[in-house]
């Protein structure tokens, strides 16, 4: 008896977690269509995104910006 119940709950749990998992990944794909985003996209939007943060690296750690910011300060 107790192991038709363990089967049964077996089951639910697997045909549960496969329609988590579903709504998970169509909800996931409906995001990127609203982004209008492919793959290819994206990653030229992360390679602009790193190149700025590269450039504002520079300046922030530039001598003369930390020396304006003192001036300022003053």
């Amino acid at each position: 008896m107790s192991d038709v119940f363990i089967m049964v709950m077996f089951i639910v749990l697997v045909a549960v977690g496969g329609s988590v998992i579903s709504d998970y990944l169509k909800t996931q794909r409906r995001l990127a269509d609203r982004r209008g985003l492919n793959d290819d996209e994206h990653d030229r939007e992360l390679a602009d995104l790193r190149a700025r943060v590269e450039v504002l690296e520079r300046i922030v750690t530039d001598q003369g910006y930390s020396l304006r910011r003192e001036l300022d300060a003053l």
